[in-house]
């Protein structure tokens, strides 16, 4: 069967504001799943007959089935496609994320891994348990690679025949992960962020099967029974013998093709062989090692910086949550109640700006007057007072959801 098209995913930023900065480059396209999926009531559907046929199954078990999957060890290749409705991040990331000052921060997993919020990408994985673990992004004659094994992570861009170095968080007992913590990266993991939470705004049901990557697979269809959601629905194909999600999709009510569509394309669930997750930088290459990136920061000033701007946040009081299930909308007041930049101000880059100039909307309400920003899936709302209002939902839902705040 043709692989299907669509997923997404929301959630927030927490910790310092360095800490916002960057999660808020994952949180597209991977915010949505949260409040996307938020709250599902299980129906015992049976599966249809399909192909391949397989035994019948409810729509409980498949997910008990998900969750009592433990393979941690596998190798293939995924095919990860996103369509939001906005323009390819590759270039612009750099425009909303802070200077470090440090150069070789190409090859750092923090810029690479931005570039699967847009377009089409080919992934190839390795996993051998917690420890060992190898992500490669394919582009036209080059190759990103991040390689974790035991107590170091390695990050080689081919391209600019740059290394990026650091130790694991555990071992060299940082406060983060030198990946993204958090990030699904793979159709298991976007599963389980979709299954996160139950309740009865949500239709669960199996519907028929499906051959992914040259297995046998349930697909499980989660359909929001609110109105007001930018979600149509979300479907997972699940490995009939292992319960491992091979293929992810998630239909934005909007039409057209799926927003995110992450499926393996192979798979194989023996044991990877143990060179995976073996590197040695190439001759020539430039090693940036992790705490080296930090201290020419901080020779640039964007210590002072981050602590400026965690002085401006003293007063931040985290979002409120308006409505439940699909329509849960995150009302986030701004310190300073400040709107956002004007143009010439100086306060944003110029192509950031045009960026937000090509998204926005004014729309007024009893709250007031304000700007909507629009993708297919993840919709915000930021009022010229200074509070932003933003989730899965339609502009119309964020206008009321801004007028029953008031």
């Amino acid at each position: 069967m043709a692989p299907n098209d669509s997923a997404e995913t929301n959630g927030e930023a927490t910790g310092t504001v360095v800490g916002r900065r960057k999660a808020a480059r994952y949180i597209v396209p991977f915010a949505v799943a949260g409040v996307a999926a938020a709250t599902i009531g299980l129906v015992p559907a049976l599966a249809d007959s399909g192909d391949p046929k397989l035994p019948d199954i409810t729509a409980q078990e498949l997910i008990e089935k998900i969750a009592a999957s433990d393979e941690e060890q596998l190798s293939g290749t995924l095919k990860v496609s996103t369509d939001l409705g906005i323009p390819a991040l590759g270039g612009l990331a750099g425009s909303f994320a802070p200077e470090t000052g440090g150069e070789g921060a190409s090859a750092s997993p923090d810029a690479k891994l931005m570039e699967l919020a847009s377009g089409t990408h080919t992934l190839r994985v390795a996993v051998d348990g917690p420890d060992k673990q190898r992500l490669s992004i394919l582009g036209e004659g080059s190759e990103y690679s991040v390689v974790h094994n035991g107590d170091d992570v390695w990050g080689y861009d081919s391209e600019s025949n740059e290394v990026y170095h650091a130790r694991s968080a555990e071992k060299a007992g940082a406060e983060k992960r030198a990946t993204p913590e958090g990030v699904p990266t793979t159709p298991k993991e976007l599963a389980e962020e979709a299954l996160a939470a139950a309740g009865d705004t949500t239709s669960v049901t199996v519907d028929g099967t499906a051959q992914v990557a040259g297995r046998d697979a349930y697909q499980l269809l989660i359909k929001p029974k609110q109105s007001g959601s930018t979600v149509k629905s979300v479907t997972v194909a699940v490995d009939a013998s292992t319960g491992v999600p091979l293929k992810f999709t998630l239909a934005p009510t909007s039409g057209g093709k799926a927003a995110i569509d992450a499926g393996f394309t192979k798979v194989d669930f023996s044991k990877p062989d143990a060179s995976s997750f073996t590197f040695t930088p190439p001759k020539g290459a430039k090693v940036t090692e992790a705490e080296e990136l930090k201290d020419e920061a901080g020779k640039h000033g964007a210590g002072d910086t981050a602590h400026e701007d965690l002085g401006a946040l003293k007063d931040f009081k985290g979002p409120d949550v308006i409505g439940e299930g699909w329509n849960t909308v995150a009302e986030i007041e701004i310190p300073g109640g400040a709107g956002l930049p004007t143009q010439g101000s100086g306060d944003m880059p110029a192509q950031a700006q045009q960026f937000l100039d090509a998204l926005g909307d004014k729309v007024t309400g009893s709250f007031g007057s304000g700007t909507v920003f629009k993708t297919r899936l993840v919709n915000a709302l930021m009022t010229d007072d200074g509070k932003v209002y933003v989730g899965a939902v339609t502009p119309d839902a964020l206008v009321k959801a801004a007028d029953t705040a008031r």
